[in-house]
């Protein structure tokens, strides 16, 4: 996905940037960089992380930089900060977005005699395609708008400019801006877990589409938020940080909420403990454990000091194997033993398959699995939660299509509602292919309750195809 750091102080902002920059690391993989404005003057650097981490890539790049204002970025896709000198004037831009239509845009600025510079094998760089749609507005807020206007998919973004920072969120905020302050500084974040340790609190929500001018002293509304938000539902149930709130509701207590509500207070199971599938099963355990007065043991352990990513590498293949070496089975506690895991999602089944092995190869008697979200029936079209390139790499998919082949029929929406004749079968399916005793998934209700916000606010089109561009 990707996450942004930006900070403007009346002092240095050099080591707030880097720290804060590294609290996102956990939204992306690929890219990082850091730009300054001193006295006029842009300083930048970009680096890859595909193997490394941020703070290894830019701590020697530190004495390069300076300077009172600053951004930064982890990058799912593209190397950013990109710096534009338009007749807007120069600023630095990053983004966090997805460009369904990014072909159709880059021909249609190509044609208006534009040109493009940031190519990597032959790929358009979306940030600078964006800033090329920023600087089509008479000023800053109508270029803002035109992407607005433009974008199918998603994108919001931080621009550094003489006048301070730009903060403006994905028109209908699907991911997250905040705004954090302390005496003399404020700092604008995708995740607000990079606040408490710098000396910030959080102070201010960016709306949908809202545009705010952050200086040290003051957050100044540039275009108010618009009414409509589908803000996705992931962000409570994978991408979070568990410190991390979104419209006021945390990401650690929502998990435990909705293992709580998952369980209902039993299980039809006989289970000896829980364990999480970590680390975004946790807080859905703990719940789960509590609500069925349950030990809470952790059958599965991460692997930290070397394997610190499961999406890294390049090939799906090679993402497989280094989401296999790091859980390590802790034989011990398994042996015998009937284990309720709980897990965030399942997209492919691959990874999940793997680790069933393992922890039946260790000794499990039963392995029930508990997922902390409704079944992925449909691809993301808003954010870059997967790297799926067909629906059919789902497994829901898979099994809809083979029950379909056996002359079970009924409309894709049926598969998404709990409880019918075809989400059961579904559910019964994917239960064998992966060779579990028992599976059982959040519902959407369940889930939409646990955040606390109206479903209408909420994007679940992975989860029903409901949402809307």
């Amino acid at each position: 996905m990707g996450g942004f750091f930006g900070v403007v102080k009346h002092d240095d902002c050099v080591n707030d940037l880097f720290y804060g920059t590294d609290y996102n690391s956990h939204l992306g993989t690929k890219r990082a960089g850091i730009a300054t404005l001193h006295n006029g003057q842009f300083s930048r650097q970009i680096h890859s992380i595909d193997n490394s981490y941020f703070r290894t890539k830019f701590e020697a790049d530190l004495d390069e930089f300076e300077g009172n204002m600053g951004i930064g970025v982890i990058s799912d896709t593209d190397a950013q900060p990109i710096i534009i000198n338009s007749r807007l004037g120069k600023f630095a831009l990053v983004t966090v977005a997805k460009i369904n239509n990014i072909r159709e845009l880059e021909k249609e600025l190509l044609d208006a005699g534009r040109h493009f510079c940031e190519h990597s094998y032959d790929t358009l760089n979306p940030t600078e395609l964006i800033g090329a749609l920023i600087s089509e507005g008479k000023d800053y807020v109508e270029g803002i708008k035109n992407v607005y206007n433009k974008v199918k998919g998603s994108c919001s973004m931080l621009l550094l400019t003489k006048e301070g920072i730009i903060a403006a969120r994905d028109k209908l905020g699907r991911t997250p801006v905040i705004i954090g302050e302390q005496e003399g500084a404020h700092a604008i974040s995708t995740e607000d877990c990079a606040f408490p340790n710098l000396g910030y609190k959080s102070c201010y929500n960016v709306g949908p589409a809202e545009i705010v001018l952050v200086t040290p002293d003051e957050i100044k509304q540039l275009k108010a938020p618009g009414e409509d938000m589908q803000i996705c539902a992931f962000m409570w149930v994978y991408y979070g940080y568990p410190p991390c709130s979104y419209e006021g509701k945390n990401v650690d207590e929502i998990r435990y909420k909705i293992g709580l509500h998952t369980a209902e207070g039993k299980d039809s199971e006989e289970i000896d403990f829980v364990s999480p599938v970590p680390d975004s099963g946790t807080g859905m355990a703990l719940g789960y454990a509590a609500a069925i007065n349950k030990p809470y043991l952790r059958g599965m352990v991460k692997y930290t000091p070397t394997w610190p990513r499961s999406f890294t590498p390049g090939s799906q293949k090679r993402r497989e194997l280094v989401a296999k070496m790091k859980l390590i089975a802790n034989n011990s506690l398994l042996k015998n033993k009937r284990v309720a895991f709980c897990d965030d999602s399942i997209v492919r089944g691959t990874q999940l398959r793997d680790n069933v092995q393992d922890i039946r190869d260790a000794g499990a008697e039963k392995v029930h699995i508990r997922i902390s979200c409704p079944p992925l029936v449909y691809p993301c079209k808003f954010l870059n939660f997967t790297a799926s390139k067909s629906e059919m790499e789902l497994i829901a998919r898979r099994v809809i299509a083979r029950l379909e082949e056996e002359g079970f029929k009924a409309p894709l929406e049926e598969f998404t509602k709990a409880g019918s004749e075809a989400y059961n079968r579904m559910v019964e399916e994917i239960r064998k292919d992966l060779g579990l005793d028992s599976l059982r998934f959040c519902t959407l209700e369940t889930l939409i309750d646990a955040i606390g916000l109206p479903k209408c606010k909420v994007c679940t089109h992975c989860f029903d195809g409901s949402s809307y561009e």
